[in-house]
C-alpha cells in the first residue's frame, strides 16, 4: 500500500490516446519523490472530442496541471483561459497549469530542443539555424528558436502545404515584433539546401526520417559537402541513438561534440513542464541515472515517450 497519498495530495496527469504506454508518469513521479512533493501523476485516455470535458474535470478536481499528447494538443489550445507566447503562435498546447481554476496552456516541445542544446554548451541566440521539417515538432522548434533570439531559421520541407502553415505562424510572430529572419523552402531545392547548411550554424532534423524501424538508415541530407567543422547537427530522433544524419556528419567534418541525438530533448521538455508545475528544477541528472538503470533492466521509459511524440514529428 502506498502511504504517500493523503487528503492534500495534488493530482496531475497526461491526456491523450493511446496512453497506456506513456512514460511520463515515471518521470514526474520520480521527480515528486525526489523533492518530497505531495503529488501524484497519472495517465488518462482522452480523445480529442473529450478534451473539453477533461479540462472541466481539471478545474472541478483542482488538478495542479497536465501534459497533453496526440491527438489533443490543438483542441487543448482552443479551450485555454490563457496561452503562453509559444503556445499562442503554434496553436497547440502540451502543458497546462491550473492556478485557481484559470488554465494556462504552454508548449514546451521547442524548448526541449533549445534546453538540450544548452545542456551540450550550444546556444541558439544569434545563430543561423536550418530546420528540416514543418510538422508539429518542427513548428514548435522554429517558434522557440525565434523567441530565444536566433538570427535566422530556414525551414526546409517536402510538402508545400505544411510550409505554408509554418509561414503563417512566422507572419504572426513578425506582427508581434519577433525579429528573427524566417525563410521557407522545399527540400527538392537541393543546391539551396546544401549552401544554406554550409552557411549555417545549427542543423536540426525535426522529421521522422531516420527513425527505426520505418526509415532507419535514411537521411534528408544527400550532399556531404553540406557539412562543415563548426556545424552543430541535432537530430530529434533517439532511436537509433546514432542516425544516418549523425553518422554522415561525423564522417564529413563535423566535430563529435557538435553532433547530438534527441534523447535529451524528451527529458528537457519534461523539465520545463515540471518547473511550470512546481517552480523547481527537475532533477535531470538523477532522472537520467534512474532511466538508464530502467533501460538496462529491460523497461525503457524514453522509448514510450518517443512513441507518444512520433505522430507529432511527421511532416
Amino acid at each position: 500500500m502506498d502511504t504517500r497519498i493523503s487528503g492534500k495530495t495534488r493530482l496531475l496527469g497526461v491526456f491523450g490516446t493511446p496512453i497506456t504506454h506513456s512514460g511520463s508518469p515515471v518521470m514526474y513521479n520520480f521527480s515528486f519523490d525526489y523533492y518530497g512533493i505531495d503529488g501524484v501523476y497519472l495517465a488518462f485516455d482522452c480523445r480529442e472530442s473529450e478534451m473539453k470535458d477533461s479540462l472541466a474535470a481539471m478545474r472541478r478536481l483542482n488538478m495542479r496541471g497536465a501534459n497533453v499528447t496526440m491527438p489533443c494538443k490543438q483542441e487543448a489550445a482552443r479551450n485555454m483561459d490563457r496561452l503562453s507566447p509559444a503556445a499562442k503562435f503554434i496553436g497547440a498546447v502540451n502543458t497546462i497549469v491550473n492556478d485557481g481554476g484559470i488554465l494556462t496552456g504552454h508548449n514546451t516541445d521547442g524548448m526541449g530542443v533549445v534546453l538540450d542544446l544548452k545542456d551540450h554548451g550550444k546556444s541558439v541566440q544569434d545563430q543561423k539555424i536550418v530546420l528540416l521539417g514543418a510538422g508539429g515538432a518542427a513548428t514548435a522548434i522554429m517558434v522557440q528558436c525565434a523567441l530565444d533570439g536566433a538570427k535566422s531559421v530556414t525551414v526546409f520541407n517536402r510538402g508545400a502545404s505544411a510550409l505554408e502553415k509554418a509561414e503563417k505562424i512566422g507572419k504572426k510572430m513578425k506582427k508581434e515584433g519577433v525579429s528573427c529572419m524566417l525563410d521557407y523552402c522545399l527540400l527538392s531545392e537541393e543546391e539551396l539546401l546544401t549552401e544554406t547548411i554550409r552557411q549555417g550554424d545549427i542543423l536540426i532534423n525535426a522529421t521522422s526520417v531516420g527513425m527505426a524501424p520505418m526509415s532507419e538508415g535514411q537521411s534528408l541530407i544527400t550532399d556531404m559537402k553540406a557539412f562543415h567543422e563548426e556545424l552543430v547537427v541535432y537530430d530529434v530522433i533517439y532511436n537509433p541513438e546514432v542516425t544516418k544524419l549523425m553518422k554522415d556528419a561525423a564522417e564529413n567534418g563535423c566535430r563529435k561534440e557538435n553532433i547530438i541525438g534527441g534523447k535529451g530533448m524528451l527529458l528537457w521538455q519534461g523539465a520545463c513542464a515540471f518547473r511550470l508545475y512546481t517552480g523547481l528544477e527537475m532533477p535531470v541528472r538523477e532522472l537520467k541515472e534512474f532511466l538508464a538503470k530502467r533501460e538496462k533492466e529491460g523497461t525503457p521509459v524514453l522509448q514510450d515517450i518517443v512513441h507518444e511524440q512520433k505522430e507529432y514529428h511527421e511532416e
